[in-house]
Protein backbone atom coordinates (compact mmCIF):
# COMPACT_ATOMS: atom_id res chain seq x y z
CA UNK A 1 0.00 0.00 0.00
CA UNK A 2 2.51 2.34 0.85
CA UNK A 3 4.59 1.82 -2.80
CA UNK A 4 1.44 2.84 -4.38
CA UNK A 5 0.54 5.60 -2.36
CA UNK A 6 4.20 6.61 -3.17
CA UNK A 7 4.03 5.83 -6.69
CA UNK A 8 1.33 8.05 -7.31
CA UNK A 9 2.65 10.93 -5.70
CA UNK A 10 5.63 10.53 -7.68
CA UNK A 11 3.36 10.38 -10.93
CA UNK A 12 1.45 13.11 -9.98
CA UNK A 13 4.52 15.16 -9.39
CA UNK A 14 5.92 14.60 -12.80
CA UNK A 15 2.21 14.63 -14.02
CA UNK A 16 2.12 18.58 -13.31
CA UNK A 17 5.93 19.67 -13.84
CA UNK A 18 5.10 18.15 -17.36
CA UNK A 19 1.71 20.07 -17.73
CA UNK A 20 4.14 23.26 -16.55
CA UNK A 21 6.54 22.84 -19.53
CA UNK A 22 3.98 22.26 -21.87
CA UNK A 23 1.49 25.31 -20.46
CA UNK A 24 -1.33 23.21 -20.50
CA UNK A 25 -3.48 25.60 -18.72
CA UNK A 26 -5.09 23.81 -15.33
CA UNK A 27 -6.62 25.29 -12.72
CA UNK A 28 -6.01 28.61 -13.14
CA UNK A 29 -8.74 29.96 -10.85
CA UNK A 30 -6.67 28.46 -7.87
CA UNK A 31 -3.25 29.38 -8.97
CA UNK A 32 -4.73 32.38 -9.02
CA UNK A 33 -5.77 32.56 -5.60
CA UNK A 34 -3.09 31.36 -4.56
CA UNK A 35 -0.33 33.98 -6.00
CA UNK A 36 -2.42 36.60 -5.50
CA UNK A 37 -0.36 37.40 -2.01
CA UNK A 38 3.10 37.34 -4.10
CA UNK A 39 2.23 40.38 -5.86
CA UNK A 40 3.12 42.38 -2.82
CA UNK A 41 6.30 39.50 -2.46
CA UNK A 42 4.64 38.23 0.60
CA UNK A 43 5.41 34.32 1.59
CA UNK A 44 1.97 32.76 2.02
CA UNK A 45 2.82 29.46 3.64
CA UNK A 46 4.95 28.45 6.36
CA UNK A 47 6.43 25.71 4.11
CA UNK A 48 7.94 28.45 2.00
CA UNK A 49 8.95 30.32 4.68
CA UNK A 50 11.10 27.87 6.10
CA UNK A 51 12.96 27.12 2.40
CA UNK A 52 13.28 31.12 2.37
CA UNK A 53 15.23 31.24 5.58
CA UNK A 54 17.38 28.05 4.32
CA UNK A 55 18.24 30.06 1.28
CA UNK A 56 19.08 33.28 3.15
CA UNK A 57 21.34 31.17 5.42
CA UNK A 58 22.60 28.95 1.92
CA UNK A 59 22.91 31.98 -0.28
CA UNK A 60 26.46 33.01 1.46
CA UNK A 61 27.98 29.91 0.07
CA UNK A 62 26.55 30.42 -3.30
CA UNK A 63 29.98 31.58 -5.51
CA UNK A 64 28.59 34.16 -8.35
CA UNK A 65 30.98 36.27 -10.83
CA UNK A 66 29.84 40.25 -10.96
CA UNK A 67 28.79 39.58 -14.62
CA UNK A 68 25.98 37.04 -14.10
CA UNK A 69 25.40 38.59 -11.06
CA UNK A 70 24.83 41.67 -12.75
CA UNK A 71 22.66 40.33 -15.06
CA UNK A 72 20.17 37.95 -12.86
CA UNK A 73 19.98 41.16 -10.56
CA UNK A 74 18.38 42.98 -13.58
CA UNK A 75 15.94 39.83 -14.50
CA UNK A 76 15.09 39.57 -11.11
CA UNK A 77 14.46 43.33 -10.66
CA UNK A 78 12.53 43.07 -13.94
CA UNK A 79 10.61 40.38 -12.39
CA UNK A 80 9.38 42.07 -9.29
CA UNK A 81 11.14 39.12 -7.54
CA UNK A 82 12.53 40.63 -4.36
CA UNK A 83 15.64 38.65 -3.36
CA UNK A 84 19.02 38.60 -4.40
CA UNK A 85 20.81 36.77 -6.95
CA UNK A 86 22.48 34.18 -4.37
CA UNK A 87 19.48 34.18 -2.69
CA UNK A 88 17.53 33.41 -5.78
CA UNK A 89 19.90 30.41 -6.83
CA UNK A 90 19.83 28.65 -3.25
CA UNK A 91 16.18 29.15 -3.27
CA UNK A 92 16.09 26.56 -6.33
CA UNK A 93 19.03 24.51 -4.76
CA UNK A 94 16.69 24.13 -1.50
CA UNK A 95 13.54 23.20 -3.01
CA UNK A 96 15.27 20.58 -5.20
CA UNK A 97 16.68 19.35 -2.17
CA UNK A 98 13.65 18.96 -0.49
CA UNK A 99 12.03 16.58 -2.96
CA UNK A 100 15.38 14.87 -3.44
CA UNK A 101 14.78 13.91 0.53
CA UNK A 102 12.23 11.48 -0.73
CA UNK A 103 15.26 9.66 -2.40
CA UNK A 104 14.93 8.24 1.34
CA UNK A 105 11.86 6.17 1.76
CA UNK A 106 12.67 5.08 -1.62
CA UNK A 107 15.20 3.76 -0.87
CA UNK A 108 14.03 1.88 2.23
CA UNK A 109 10.81 1.10 0.47
CA UNK A 110 11.33 0.30 -3.51
CA UNK A 111 14.75 1.18 -4.67
CA UNK A 112 14.19 1.05 -8.24
CA UNK A 113 11.89 4.29 -8.64
CA UNK A 114 14.88 6.05 -6.74
CA UNK A 115 16.34 7.68 -10.35
CA UNK A 116 12.54 8.75 -10.86
CA UNK A 117 13.12 10.63 -7.66
CA UNK A 118 16.42 12.12 -8.24
CA UNK A 119 15.37 13.23 -12.47
CA UNK A 120 12.08 14.88 -10.37
CA UNK A 121 14.16 16.89 -8.28
CA UNK A 122 16.67 18.20 -11.25
CA UNK A 123 13.67 19.03 -12.69
CA UNK A 124 12.33 20.76 -10.23
CA UNK A 125 15.45 23.01 -9.69
CA UNK A 126 15.86 24.11 -13.42
CA UNK A 127 11.95 24.47 -13.40
CA UNK A 128 12.86 27.07 -9.96
CA UNK A 129 15.72 29.08 -11.56
CA UNK A 130 14.01 29.62 -15.28
CA UNK A 131 11.39 31.16 -12.97
CA UNK A 132 12.11 34.66 -13.34
CA UNK A 133 12.79 34.84 -17.02
CA UNK A 134 9.40 33.19 -17.62
CA UNK A 135 8.00 35.40 -15.34
CA UNK A 136 9.55 38.30 -17.45
CA UNK A 137 8.71 36.45 -20.67
CA UNK A 138 4.85 36.17 -19.32
CA UNK A 139 4.87 40.27 -18.79
CA UNK A 140 6.33 40.98 -21.88
CA UNK A 141 3.60 39.15 -23.69
CA UNK A 142 1.01 40.97 -21.33
CA UNK A 143 2.56 43.91 -22.52
CA UNK A 144 2.79 43.21 -25.95
CA UNK A 145 -1.30 42.56 -25.74
CA UNK A 146 -1.26 46.07 -25.14
CA UNK A 147 0.21 47.70 -27.75
CA UNK A 148 -1.85 46.85 -30.77
CA UNK A 149 -4.87 49.22 -28.88
CA UNK A 150 -2.36 51.37 -27.17
CA UNK A 151 -1.00 52.36 -30.88
CA UNK A 152 -4.48 52.98 -32.05
CA UNK A 153 -5.06 55.53 -28.67
CA UNK A 154 -1.94 57.42 -29.68
CA UNK A 155 -3.23 57.49 -33.37
CA UNK A 156 -6.81 59.06 -32.18
CA UNK A 157 -5.08 61.31 -29.90
CA UNK A 158 -2.42 62.81 -32.14
CA UNK A 159 -5.69 64.27 -33.93
CA UNK A 160 -5.91 66.88 -31.09
CA UNK A 161 -3.10 66.50 -28.95
CA UNK A 162 0.61 66.03 -29.08
CA UNK A 163 1.11 65.84 -24.80
CA UNK A 164 2.82 62.60 -24.83
CA UNK A 165 2.77 62.40 -21.34
CA UNK A 166 -0.83 63.21 -21.08
CA UNK A 167 -1.55 60.40 -23.86
CA UNK A 168 0.39 57.84 -21.48
CA UNK A 169 -1.48 58.93 -18.28
CA UNK A 170 -5.16 58.53 -20.03
CA UNK A 171 -4.30 55.26 -21.64
CA UNK A 172 -2.85 54.09 -18.13
CA UNK A 173 -6.22 53.91 -16.03
CA UNK A 174 -7.86 51.33 -18.34
CA UNK A 175 -5.06 48.75 -19.47
CA UNK A 176 -3.53 45.57 -18.41
CA UNK A 177 -1.88 45.62 -15.02
CA UNK A 178 1.77 44.81 -16.05
CA UNK A 179 1.34 47.55 -18.96
CA UNK A 180 0.06 50.35 -16.17
CA UNK A 181 3.41 49.46 -14.00
CA UNK A 182 5.61 50.31 -16.80
CA UNK A 183 3.35 53.02 -17.79
CA UNK A 184 3.07 54.49 -14.24
CA UNK A 185 7.09 54.11 -14.18
CA UNK A 186 7.52 56.37 -17.35
CA UNK A 187 5.07 59.11 -16.28
CA UNK A 188 7.08 59.53 -13.32
CA UNK A 189 10.42 59.35 -14.83
CA UNK A 190 8.98 61.71 -17.37
CA UNK A 191 7.77 64.35 -15.03
CA UNK A 192 11.43 64.40 -12.95
CA UNK A 193 13.42 64.24 -16.14
CA UNK A 194 13.64 64.07 -19.77
CA UNK A 195 11.09 62.56 -21.88
CA UNK A 196 12.75 60.71 -24.36
CA UNK A 197 15.04 59.20 -21.75
CA UNK A 198 12.37 58.08 -19.26
CA UNK A 199 11.15 56.59 -22.92
CA UNK A 200 14.28 54.74 -23.38
CA UNK A 201 13.78 53.44 -19.42
CA UNK A 202 11.13 51.92 -20.31
CA UNK A 203 12.23 50.13 -23.37
CA UNK A 204 15.77 48.83 -21.89
CA UNK A 205 12.88 47.71 -19.14
CA UNK A 206 10.44 45.37 -21.40
CA UNK A 207 12.89 44.27 -24.03
CA UNK A 208 10.54 43.99 -26.91
CA UNK A 209 11.34 44.72 -30.51
CA UNK A 210 7.24 45.91 -31.11
CA UNK A 211 7.48 48.30 -27.77
CA UNK A 212 10.84 49.63 -29.56
CA UNK A 213 8.80 50.71 -32.17
CA UNK A 214 5.93 52.44 -30.44
CA UNK A 215 9.14 54.17 -28.75
CA UNK A 216 10.97 55.31 -31.59
CA UNK A 217 7.01 57.15 -32.71
CA UNK A 218 6.82 58.94 -29.39
CA UNK A 219 10.12 60.21 -29.05
CA UNK A 220 10.06 61.28 -32.86
CA UNK A 221 6.62 63.14 -32.05
CA UNK A 222 8.59 64.65 -28.64
CA UNK A 223 11.10 65.99 -31.11
CA UNK A 224 8.03 68.15 -33.27
CA UNK A 225 7.30 65.28 -35.85
CA UNK A 226 3.69 64.79 -37.16
CA UNK A 227 3.69 61.07 -35.83
CA UNK A 228 0.39 60.42 -37.16
CA UNK A 229 1.13 58.54 -40.54
CA UNK A 230 3.74 56.58 -38.25
CA UNK A 231 1.70 55.09 -35.85
CA UNK A 232 -1.12 54.53 -38.34
CA UNK A 233 0.85 52.14 -40.38
CA UNK A 234 2.48 50.68 -37.04
CA UNK A 235 -1.10 49.96 -36.42
CA UNK A 236 -1.78 48.01 -39.03
CA UNK A 237 1.66 45.55 -39.11
CA UNK A 238 0.61 44.84 -35.29
CA UNK A 239 -2.65 43.74 -36.63
CA UNK A 240 -1.04 41.51 -38.58
CA UNK A 241 1.37 40.13 -36.23
CA UNK A 242 -1.08 39.57 -33.97
CA UNK A 243 -2.84 37.63 -36.65
CA UNK A 244 -0.19 35.95 -37.26
CA UNK A 245 0.35 34.66 -33.44
CA UNK A 246 -3.46 33.79 -32.84
CA UNK A 247 -3.20 31.36 -35.94
CA UNK A 248 0.45 29.76 -34.56
CA UNK A 249 -1.12 29.64 -31.33
CA UNK A 250 -4.12 27.85 -32.24
CA UNK A 251 -2.16 25.28 -34.29
CA UNK A 252 -0.37 24.56 -31.59
CA UNK A 253 -3.44 23.73 -29.10
CA UNK A 254 -4.25 20.40 -30.45
CA UNK A 255 -0.67 18.59 -30.66
CA UNK A 256 -0.03 20.13 -27.08
CA UNK A 257 -3.11 18.22 -25.66
CA UNK A 258 -2.34 14.89 -27.44
CA UNK A 259 1.40 15.28 -26.38
CA UNK A 260 0.38 16.33 -22.85
CA UNK A 261 -2.37 13.09 -22.75
CA UNK A 262 -0.16 10.52 -24.30
CA UNK A 263 2.68 11.61 -21.46
CA UNK A 264 -0.30 11.36 -18.71
CA UNK A 265 -1.18 8.22 -20.09
CA UNK A 266 2.38 6.97 -19.71
CA UNK A 267 3.47 8.01 -16.60
CA UNK A 268 0.29 6.43 -15.02
CA UNK A 269 0.98 3.12 -16.49
CA UNK A 270 4.65 3.00 -15.31
CA UNK A 271 3.26 3.56 -11.84
CA UNK A 272 1.37 0.65 -11.92
CA UNK A 273 3.50 -1.74 -14.29
CA UNK A 274 6.38 -0.89 -11.01
CA UNK A 275 3.96 -1.91 -8.60
CA UNK A 276 3.03 -5.49 -10.35
CA UNK A 277 6.18 -6.08 -11.04
CA UNK A 278 7.33 -5.36 -7.60
CA UNK A 279 4.82 -7.67 -6.05
CA UNK A 280 5.96 -10.29 -8.47
CA UNK A 281 9.40 -9.92 -7.28
CA UNK A 282 8.26 -10.09 -3.64
CA UNK A 283 5.88 -13.12 -4.11
CA UNK A 284 8.80 -15.05 -6.21
CA UNK A 285 10.85 -14.48 -3.40
CA UNK A 286 8.50 -16.13 -1.04
CA UNK A 287 8.19 -19.13 -2.94
CA UNK A 288 11.79 -20.01 -3.27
Amino acid sequence: MRVIILMAGIAFGLYFIIADRLKIPYLKASKAIMNMGRKDRRLTTVIEAVIMDLSIKLSRFIPMDMYRKNRLAATLKAAGISMTPECYQAHAIIKALAVGLLILPCLLIFPLISAAVVVLAVLVYFKEIQKAEKHMESRREEIETELLRFVSTVEQELASSRDVLSILEGFKKNTAPAFADELGITCADMRSGGYEVALMRMEARVNSPQLSDVVRGLISVIRGDNGKMYFQMLSHDFKQMELRKLKAKAQKIPGKIRVFSIIMLMCFLATYLIVIAYQIIQSIGVMF
